[in-house]
């Protein structure tokens, strides 16, 4: 067996790409890897993410109970 096959650290390959995944507003592949506006691609998508917080935009559903209105 030579050096090279039983040494784990020299069987990755250096010219593997860095995993991407769908920046969450733009859907832009994205590295997650050395990114400062994770999980975002960029400063524009993550402001525009918080204005729509910000806007109250985002909603879960909720189940109305008849005494929801007397609150």
């Amino acid at each position: 067996m030579t050096e090279s096959t039983s040494n784990p650290a020299n069987s990755s390959n250096p010219s593997t790409r860095p995993k991407t995944y769908p920046c969450p507003r733009c859907g832009t592949q994205t590295a997650w890897q050395d990114n400062k506006y994770k999980p975002f691609c960029s400063s524009r998508c993550k402001l525009i993410d918080l204005g729509a917080w910000a806007n109250e935009e985002y909603t879960l559903p909720a189940e109305t109970t008849p005494f929801s209105d007397e609150l």
